[in-house]
């Protein structure tokens, strides 16, 4: 009977051809991996056709979906390759590490956030789990860093030999090897050097090596004479003898255990990156896998998927340019004394010969080369909850393939099948699982085009697994979840908002259960401010409701009723308001516009537009909301010229303070500048203004003169500015004054009269 401890460090080339050549040269009878035993059940989908990695093994607590660790594996990580060639032997694989049950009843019980096993692990190993919480994470601080360096075994290894960059000696030692014999016993042996004596660290690790070695002795108990250990290199040393079972006993005795379940899910090549927050991934998964497909001739089938990558985006990367990049990576290998070409040293050369120097290309490098962007796939037999079997079947049915990439998708709702991924698309957002996100309409006040963006994003799988306890359909989940939102609002504005968006996912029970808590809370609500912004949702709604087949007719009464309170209350709640009340109310009142814009009602215009000049003619009202009503009433054209200038005149007389006439100026402004460019009153009376203000009520006034144009185009801005240098040109010939009125030569005048006296028969 024999143990063959194998340390390897998670997702690299070079250790999963070196282990795969070990165990051929083994042959042992059972293979024991470092990994979840909750998944065991799940493991033999790995012999199926459709599993295609980049894959993960999900662990998650059922109750708390997202109490949940990752598993990722890929063609090139070593544990895959055990198990492949396990399952191509017919021989036992098993996980033999602590089963998360554990782990996540020891972390329920301390009241914390699930965390991988390995938070605190040496980076010689880069471990295999990591939590739902860490996908999202950022890279470490530099400090960080430098503390992790300081307890990791790879880089002493590679200062001893001579290397400043540890991953660039792993690299060059294990993932470039082409000579596979006696590395595990050299990892082995170094790592044996390098843990000596030493207790486990903390709890965890000691946990975690006692149930493994308890795995290792019921494997030799059952009668299995080669067993192939494969493990992380840190944990390697303590595996190699079990020992007596009697302290591990009692180190485990009393765990308690949570309710988890596994199953595969599809990962990206991003997500097996640091870019992704995953600190147990690889820098460079696209590079890795290049490793592990092209053995031979690396650099020069690198460079070519370089230049067909630069030439995708037209950019020139001739052949002959590949050639002399493929010579510059290897003479900089020599240099640098290396047997073949780093990933440093191929890039240095991509950006030299083609890329020119220019440094923008290289992150296209890094983003589709270096990294890439490959979604796995898993079988269809692998365990879902209904609403994630659902979702698949609805995504097929659409032919609607997630994508880690992001992808355009232009709909057409007069289709009926565009209509339906809008459909799913809108529902999905309501679950917060926003797979697509709606784009500014392409086409300007159509309402039968959307425009979406979609990217698929792996943790979309835990918010299906946790939205599953609203329904076991995407329609069913997505309209339970809405009135328990409906329910749980405490403003009016919010609910219309929820049935903006209940109405474009087409959820009929949700929609009449969201109409009846509207008319509920706008019985009893006192705000207008809470009425106004409920508008136009609502308008929305009833504006665009045949598109979707919707009942709109149910809520035109409610924007009535809305619309009547609101033009009742908005003249008292306008008075007397501070600058910050005042934007807030005017954003209240652009509000209050679109719903009457986009229902385009007669009689609401006019009632409207009343309200409007009475705001307008009010000097209660602060400044900026005046400003804004005379501009939407100019906006609609309904404002005579002659009623601007006088408006405009009040607003700037020397009786009004600065700050309300500037504020004015403000609100009369906000918008586009083409409509303002032709009123020439308006400009003439702002150019006496300006000239009226000392120069310190000038510099105290010019941040709000600034904010006032900032919104304003360039071109805009440059035909303003050439209309108050009009207003200053005076011609000798034709001088105009500030009241429109021309100033009479009257000494060439004098030298025509006789000829019009001749002309028209005077004296």
């Amino acid at each position: 009977m024999s143990l063959h401890v194998f340390g390897i460090r998670h997702h690299g080339p070079g250790c999963a051809r070196s282990l795969r050549d070990a165990l051929e040269a083994l042959q042992p009878d059972i293979v024991l991996v470092e990994g979840p035993p909750d998944a065991q059940d799940v493991l033999p989908l790995l012999q199926q056709k459709e599993m295609k990695p980049p894959v993960a093994l999900l662990i998650y607590a059922p109750e708390q979906p997202k109490q949940a660790v990752y598993y990722p594996f890929t063609s090139f990580s070593p544990e895959w390759q055990a198990f492949q060639y396990a399952y191509k032997k017919q021989i036992p694989a098993r996980f033999m590490d602590l089963p998360q049950a554990f782990q996540f009843a020891r972390l329920h019980s301390e009241e914390e956030a699930p965390a991988p096993f390995t938070t605190n692990e040496p980076t010689d190993e880069l471990p295999l789990s990591t939590s739902i919480n860490e996908v999202a994470i950022a890279q470490p601080t530099e400090q960080e860093a430098q503390q992790n360096h300081e307890h990791d075994p790879l880089a002493l290894l590679a200062e001893a030999a001579g290397y400043e960059d540890h991953e660039l000696w792993w690299e060059l030692q294990i993932e470039q090897r082409q000579n596979t014999a006696h590395l595990f016993e050299a990892i082995l042996e170094a790592m044996t050097a390098l843990r000596g004596d030493k207790p486990p660290k903390d709890e965890e690790e000691a946990l975690r090596e006692a149930y493994m070695r308890q795995t290792i002795r019921a494997a030799q108990k059952e009668g299995f004479q080669r067993i192939a250990i494969v493990c992380g290199a840190w944990h390697a040393p303590v595996l190699t003898n079990p020992g007596p079972a009697k302290a591990d006993a009692a180190l485990l005795s009393g765990l308690k255990r949570s309710k988890v379940e596994a199953t595969w899910i599809p990962w990206t090549n991003s997500r097996l990156s640091h870019r992704s927050g995953y600190g147990a991934g690889v820098t460079s998964p696209g590079w890795y896998e290049h490793l592990w497909t092209t053995p031979k001739q690396t650099t020069i089938r690198w460079m070519t998927k370089a230049a067909h990558l630069l030439r995708k985006q037209d950019l020139d990367a001739s052949s002959a340019s590949v050639i002399e990049a493929v010579r510059l990576a290897e003479a900089l290998a020599a240099l640098r004394d290396l047997t073949r070409p780093g990933l440093s040293d191929l890039h240095e050369a991509i950006e030299t010969i083609l890329c020119h120097g220019n440094t923008e290309p290289m992150q296209l490098i890094r983003e589709k080369l270096e990294i890439g962007e490959k979604l796995g796939k898993v079988p269809s037999e692998a365990p879902m909850v209904p609403l994630q079997r659902d979702l698949e079947i609805q995504q097929r049915k659409l032919k609607l393939k997630p994508s880690p990439e992001e992808a355009p998708l232009a709909l057409d709702l007069r289709k009926e099948n565009d209509l339906a991924r809008s459909r799913l698309l809108h529902r999905l957002a309501l679950l917060n699982l926003n797979w697509g996100k709606l784009q500014r309409n392409r086409i300007q006040g159509s309402t039968f085009h959307e425009d979406w963006k979609l990217e698929w994003k792996v943790e979309f799988v835990i918010a299906l697994i946790e939205a599953n306890i609203w329904g076991n359909t995407i329609e069913i989940a997505a309209s339970n979840f809405v009135k328990h939102e409906a329910e749980s609002a405490q403003e009016l504005p919010t609910l219309t908002k929820l049935l903006d968006k209940t109405m474009l996912a087409e959820l009929p029970a949700a929609i009449d259960h969201l109409l009846e808590q509207i008319q509920e809370r706008a019985a009893i609500s006192a705000d207008v401010r809470h009425l106004m912004d409920a508008l136009p949702p609502l308008a929305r709604v009833a504006r665009y409701g045949n598109v979707r087949q919707s009942k709109s007719e149910q809520i035109l009464p409610i924007i009535d009723g809305l619309f009547e309170r609101v033009i009742i209350s908005l003249p008292i709640a306008c008075a007397n308001l501070d600058d910050d009340a005042a934007r807030q109310m005017l954003s209240s009142i652009d509000a209050v516009q679109e719903c009457v814009s986009l229902l385009n009602d007669t009689e609401q215009r006019k009632q409207w537009q009343q309200t409007l000049r009475k705001l307008m003619e009010r000097e209660s009202i602060h400044g900026l909301l005046r400003g804004r009503c005379c501009r939407l009433l100019l906006e609609q054209q309904v404002l005579e010229d002659e009623e601007l200038q006088r408006q405009t005149s009040l607003a700037l007389s020397s009786a009004v303070e600065s700050t309300q006439a500037a504020a004015w100026i403000e609100g009369v402004l906000s918008g586009s500048g083409l409509l303002v460019i032709h009123q020439d009153a308006l400009w003439i009376a702002l150019d006496r203004w300006l000239c009226t203000l000392s120069t310190e009520q000038f510099e105290a006034l010019l941040p709000v003169l600034r904010r006032s144009f900032a919104s304003f185009q360039s071109p805009e801005r440059r035909k303003m500015g050439e209309k108050v240098k009009h207003l200053h040109t005076v011609s000798s010939s034709d001088k105009i004054t500030a009241t429109g009125t021309a100033t009479l030569n009257t000494e060439r005048a004098a030298k025509v009269l006789p000829l019009l006296a001749s002309i028209v028969g005077g004296k």
